[in-house]
């Protein structure tokens, strides 16, 4: 909260994962050899690439004059680590306008004639699902009786970009009639995650860049720094042991439950190289305030805490 009140409302969301078929990680392995078996070359190779991404934001400016920032690295439970990162810009840099919003985030497939490149990594890395009554048992849906995809997907066609009513506006999503077979099914724009085509045809992996005009996406990318490690429960069970009766034995599920931390290997190796997990700038300070020094402050000193 502090850094949004000195350098003001957050302006983009960029999330970036690890692609574990980038040429310098299979490169680095055997071709018998699995990317989720080398868990060094998956960490190496990522922590490279936000360090790019860093450069291309905050020294090369790419998107703007950049004010504050703040970004996390995760860890998926198969291992691949992914960042968040939350981005405020100079006030000459802000972005006012749809026209704006076009220029930075695209949520269409493009021609695959003029960018045959980019064509296919919207292919391959943006296109959502599918989900829906294209494939019920998806990740992305949620409920019990109406069951729904959780990001709103397929998407709502729309002739221009227009400002919504929630975090992220409505970008445009035309019925051009382009259509990419993924996943066995045929998608259309209305199936396309937003992102940037530059950090896309450059990073070659699933970079969703969003334009955020309300504090809601502080407050959860503040969740994500402090929410705490990922947790796993667990029981443990002998079924070596014989039978010794058909008796029904008492089970202690209060002794038997266990709860534990959940670390993949590569965050034990992220950890291990002593990589930086979360970053913020400029950076926020907690001061402890004595409650003696309190009292004693005048009543203007107060104020100007």
């Amino acid at each position: 909260m502090a850094l949004v009140q000195k350098s003001g409302q957050p302006d983009l969301f960029i999330t970036m994962t690890c692609n574990p078929a980038w040429p310098e990680i299979k490169e680095a392995m055997l071709r018998t050899d699995e990317a989720h078996n080398r868990p060094d070359h998956l960490s190496r190779v990522f922590h490279a690439k936000v360090n790019i991404l860093k450069e291309d934001l905050f020294k090369k400016h790419i998107f703007g004059d950049v004010a504050a920032y703040t970004y996390v690295v995760e860890f998926q439970k198969r291992g691949l680590p992914h960042i968040h990162m939350l981005i405020i810009l100079q006030p000459r840099s802000k972005l006012y306008s749809t026209e704006s919003y076009d220029r930075i985030v695209s949520a269409e497939i493009l021609d695959e004639q003029a960018n045959k490149h980019l064509f296919n990594m919207v292919r391959k890395h943006m296109m959502h699902g599918p989900c829906g009554s294209k494939n019920p048992k998806n990740v992305c849906m949620q409920g019990s009786f109406m069951r729904r995809c959780r990001n709103n997907y397929p998407k709502k066609w729309a002739s221009r970009t227009t400002h919504g009513n929630n975090t992220y506006p409505t970008y445009r999503r035309r019925n051009d009639g382009k259509k990419i077979i993924g996943r066995g099914q045929e998608l259309d724009n209305r199936w396309v995650v937003p992102y940037n085509p530059y950090l896309l045809a450059k990073f070659n992996c699933h970079i969703n860049v969003e334009i955020c005009s309300t504090i809601k996406a502080v407050t959860y990318i503040y969740k994500y720094i402090y929410k705490g490690h990922d947790k796993i429960h667990f029981q443990v069970n002998n079924d070596n042991e014989p039978i010794a009766n058909t008796q029904p034995t008492q089970i202690d599920e209060i002794t038997e439950y266990q709860s534990a931390r959940w670390v993949c290997p590569v965050e034990a190796i992220w950890r291990i190289y002593r990589f930086s997990l979360s970053e913020m700038h400029p950076a926020v300070i907690h001061l402890q305030l004595h409650l003696e020094n309190f009292q004693c402050m005048t009543f203007n000193e107060k104020e100007d805490l």
